[in-house]
């Protein structure tokens, strides 16, 4: 089983095909190799360090409250 998270783009380097995303306030470096068309504000699914696919702002922020309902998030 897997488990992605959605994260919210706030930063891009386009010639290494990173991203910096924040999830609860949490910032991490994630590679952009699998998702195009991005860009600052997007949210994607996380998973191991890699944005797999972009989403919806609405579906990403209902993903987190349900997280953040069971107590998997700090909001």
């Amino acid at each position: 089983m897997c488990l992605a998270l959605p994260a919210q783009i706030t930063d891009i380097d386009f010639a290494t095909q990173m991203a910096t995303v924040s999830v609860d306030g949490v910032k991490v470096e994630v590679s952009l190799a699998l998702v195009d068309d991005v860009k600052v504000g997007d949210y994607v699914l996380v998973h191991v360090g890699y944005a797999l696919n972009k989403i919806d702002e609405d579906e990403a922020l209902k993903t987190l409250a349900l997280f953040a309902e069971a107590g998997l998030t700090a909001s």
